[in-house]
């Protein structure tokens, strides 16, 4: 079960929470409980989750964060998984049917492709986080280790781990952009609906016109506040400081 990651944390948590996200490998695997890395640091700033609940870290990544947390080092949770070499997502081509679910599921951008038409995997930018392989509808999609005997850290870089961070923010930044854009096109189909409402609908009955706005215009009320929130909450985010 995915949890909601805490929000609105105060100063002190919220530096915490990006000193231990900076120590996480950025896999966004979710297999911490939570829906990416810094949700998963953010929980443990609020002491709301342990420290070892990421197998893609393992014994190493755990004994970083119980630095950061100053709390003890600990085994690795097994209900979160196990410590294991790094795979990569490959897909058989030849099963592929071209759904899309398996792009929707990657957090990172690593795979290529259009509806109807084969996908395959970018193996460099692949963070191995095998959630592509419950979305795909025909089981074409199997892990391949490439790390050998090395696992954790040992298995993935620094390196690797700001740009799989950088990959998912930039996903992240193009999700919000393309829900905007459509929003925006919902927003503006409604303006010329309601402009000219007698005419675009079926109804003659003026009372019943009359609901119709009214449900309209509460529609965009809704959407025009929920666009303002928005905006506010990437304006306080941009004005507020990085510790």
């Amino acid at each position: 079960m995915i949890r909601p990651a805490p929000t609105d944390l105060p100063p002190a948590q919220a530096a915490l929470a990006e000193r231990l996200n900076d120590a996480l490998p950025q896999t966004q695997c979710t297999r911490c409980g939570y829906p990416d890395c810094h949700g998963y640091a953010a929980a443990i700033a609020t002491g709301e989750a342990g420290i070892n609940q990421c197998p893609p870290g393992g014994a190493e990544g755990i004994a970083r964060l119980a630095a950061i947390a100053s709390s003890p080092v600990m085994a690795l949770n097994p209900e979160n998984g196990h410590e294991g070499p790094r795979g990569v997502a490959i897909i058989d081509e030849s099963w592929c049917i071209g759904c899309t679910l398996c792009i929707k599921a990657c957090p990172v951008d690593c795979i290529v492709g259009a509806a109807k038409k084969m996908h395959t995997v970018i193996e460099a930018e692949c963070t191995g986080c095998e959630l592509c392989l419950p979305a795909c509808p025909v089981d074409c999609i199997a892990m391949a280790p490439v790390t050998g005997e090395s696992s954790g850290w040992s298995a993935w870089s620094s390196a690797q781990a700001a740009q799989a961070r950088e990959r998912y923010a930039f996903r992240q930044r193009r999700l919000a952009r393309e829900k905007r854009e459509n929003d925006e096109r919902l927003a503006a189909k409604a303006a010329h609906k309601l402009a000219d409402l007698a005419n675009q609908t079926l109804h003659t009955d003026p009372a019943v016109i009359e609901r119709k706005r009214a449900v309209i215009e509460a529609a965009m009320a809704r959407a025009r506040a929920q666009r303002a929130a928005a905006e506010q909450k990437d304006k306080d985010d941009l004005d507020t400081p990085k510790t």
